[in-house]
């Protein structure tokens, strides 16, 4: 079932607003003793964890338009460029869930496709994070096809910061929808071993999650 390593599934997160700098630099250290793929950080830590990552593989990311999407292009572009700046190799940015479900899709694709073609200046990657708890199935699928005519490589589910996190079914919906022309994501309430390897068997290639480390605990003793 696992296509990589299980510590390559992980982008090692830390979101809260409350987040000090010293958890910063703990989320670094387990990143690193784990070998995980990324951190996945707010903005104004990128510099702080591409020093504290210096030397190793595991990659920064930041999100943007984070958590709502509801800010403007232009302000999720400048964030975006500014966080590839200072040495994030992805960013993580958020639909504007109202404005989709107003109808505006050219809207969205504009959005998307204007991140990408800032984070690609920079060779980043760039995956979309569609809030799936707040969209019907149709929406999902409208969604992730969105993502993908806009340039996106990944599609993600959750922010963590709403009603819900990832399903399986999300993602076996997302994963149907993509094939294999983009990556699927899977975040927001992967809390344990068993529920992070349902997602990965339903189709996600990478996790997002904060309990990364007693996740790879229970692996380890498996």
């Amino acid at each position: 079932m696992l296509k990589k390593p299980l510590n390559k599934y992980f982008d090692h997160t830390l979101l809260k607003p409350e987040a000090a700098k010293e958890q910063i630099d703990k989320l670094c250290q387990e990143a690193k003793e784990y070998d995980f793929f990324s951190v996945c950080v707010n903005s104004c830590y990128v510099d702080r964890c591409v020093k504290n990552l210096e030397g190793t593989d595991v990659k920064v990311a930041a999100v943007v338009g984070f958590p709502l999407g509801a800010g403007t292009t232009a302000s999720k572009v400048f964030e975006t460029e500014e966080a590839m700046k200072d040495g994030a190799k992805e960013v993580d940015m958020v639909l504007n869930v109202g404005v989709f479900k107003s109808g505006d899709y050219d809207f969205i694709r504009d959005d998307i496709a204007a991140v990408c073609e800032a984070a690609k200046k920079y060779d980043g990657i760039v995956k979309v994070i569609l809030e799936t708890c707040l969209l019907s199935n149709d929406e999902i699928v409208e969604a992730c096809k969105l993502s993908e005519e806009a340039g996106a490589q990944f599609v993600k589910t959750s922010t963590g910061f709403n009603t819900g996190g990832a399903t399986t079914e999300h993602i076996s919906l997302m994963r149907e929808t993509v094939g294999d022309r983009l990556e699927v994501k899977a975040s927001g309430a992967i809390r344990d071993y068993d529920t992070c390897m349902a997602m990965i068997k339903a189709g996600a290639d990478r996790i997002g999650a904060s309990a990364s480390v007693q996740i790879m605990k229970v692996y380890g003793e498996k």
